[in-house]
């Protein structure tokens, strides 16, 4: 699976932006896909995840009630919808995908994720 990420750029803090993950997939059935991100020196962070078959959705608690995980299975895209934003969000981050299913103990987990994409840069200016 390709994933190719967009939509990252530079806001202000309290701004929203909406980051896009194009998908080389026939369909996300059965599907984890997941957000992560990295400052530098850190190392990657979850942000969300979305498990395709329940559509059951996870977030970082850094994030909780700020960012909404979505999927266009007509598409084949993922979106990460980031509303009051900080200067802390600042990151590149990535899209994640699995053809499986993951167990809410492992959805969290990078290492569980086996297609990424290129990451695309968030500022948060304060």
């Amino acid at each position: 699976v390709q994933l190719q990420a967009s939509g990252g750029g530079l806001v202000q803090a309290g701004g929203s932006l909406r980051l896009s993950c194009a998908a080389s997939v026939r369909t996300f059935n059965s599907y984890s896909i997941a957000w992560f991100r990295r400052t530098p020196g850190k190392e990657r962070e979850f942000v969300a995840a979305l498990r395709w078959s329940d559509s059951a959705r996870y977030y970082g608690d850094s994030v909780k009630d700020r960012f909404t995980i979505s999927v266009d299975n007509a598409k084949k895209m993922v979106y990460l919808q980031m509303n009051g934003l900080k200067p802390e969000d600042t990151a590149v981050y990535y899209c994640a995908t699995r053809p499986t299913r993951l167990l809410p103990a492992y959805i969290n987990r990078e290492d569980m994720y086996t297609s990424w994409g290129q990451g695309t840069q968030v500022t948060v200016s304060s």
